[in-house]
């Protein structure tokens, strides 16, 4: 005999919940049935799965395995249905886009009325979140396709770039760098550039572009890009603003942007999926659609 996707959701129920109770409670069960397929689970599996503790249920080493593939199995058997769906209708019912936070609230809000126009079926679910936990959501099934910026190399994840974001200098309107006659990256060598915190990539992205430019041991953080601003509005510091961002107002008042010369193209702004997804087709789609751009990268 072979687990039954009901056994596996009321294991996956134990492990999200914490105890047989809840669990049974979440699947709209009686607990003597949820109790009873997962001991039925357990024979077929030939391990013991749950153990009841005195503060709910725990997973032994063999449950917290079967709750890992259970989860990819029933993830998959969700994109089975939502993938014959897409052969007769692409992108009709549920699409579970990710999009990173310096992206999220910069793009969506232009974007997102296009492509219910285009797509009166589409339920979007949208996640925002760093690239790494984006990233790990499309290998585990739980996210089709991603916002991000580019480049990033995956043996497990493919890509399609849909447009460059420059990158602006920004910094109080008085500050002597927005009045030099040519601005080049270099010239931020000496100035105390602030960042976003770790685990965004546009802070790798900036100080790639900025070469010499370190971050000291004293350095201010920003936990987002309308923190960074204010921050630089203060005189606290200088930065790098994407123009996608300028574009759609931030940074309007407060502090001065301007270009540098030539313009600093910092990053690429692209759409990723798991690769073998059978909802690549749709990812690419939706991608540029979304794009401000509906040629790929300017080209």
């Amino acid at each position: 005999m072979n687990p039954t996707l009901r056994q596996l959701g009321f294991l996956v129920a134990i492990a999200d919940t914490g105890s047989f109770t809840a669990a049974a409670d979440q699947a709209a069960v009686t607990q003597p049935s949820l109790s009873a397929a997962i001991k039925e689970l357990e024979a077929i599996l030939g391990a013991r799965l749950v153990e009841r503790a005195r503060a709910g249920a725990r997973l032994t080493p063999a449950g917290v395995e079967a709750v890992r593939r259970a989860r990819a199995i029933m993830a998959a058997v969700g994109e089975m249905g939502s993938a014959v769906r897409g052969a007769s209708e692409p992108l009709a019912g549920p699409f579970r886009l990710g999009v990173i936070p310096t992206i999220a609230p910069f793009l969506l809000p232009r974007a997102l009325p296009a492509v219910k126009a285009r797509y009166p079926r589409l339920k979007l679910y949208l996640r925002e979140d760093l690239t790494a936990r984006l990233v790990e959501g499309l290998r585990a099934h739980t996210l089709d396709a991603a916002l991000i910026a580019l480049p990033y190399e995956s043996a497990s994840i493919e890509t399609l770039a849909l447009m460059d974001d420059e990158f602006l200098f920004i910094s109080t309107p008085g500050h002597p760098l927005q009045s030099k006659a040519e601005l080049v990256p270099g010239d931020l060598a000496t100035e105390p550039l602030l960042l976003l915190e770790d685990g965004h990539c546009l802070r790798e992205h900036a100080l790639g572009m900025c070469g010499t430019v370190r971050p000291g041991e004293d350095e201010v953080r920003a936990t987002s890009l309308f923190t960074l601003v204010q921050m630089a509005a203060g005189g606290l510091g200088v930065s790098l603003l994407p123009r996608l961002a300028a574009d759609a107002g931030l940074g309007a008042e407060g502090v001065s942007a301007r270009r540098f010369d030539p313009p600093l193209i910092g990053r690429q702004i692209g759409i990723a999926w798991r690769r073998g997804s059978a909802r690549a087709e749709e990812a690419r789609a939706l991608g540029l659609l979304m794009a401000p751009d509906p040629d790929p990268a300017g080209s």
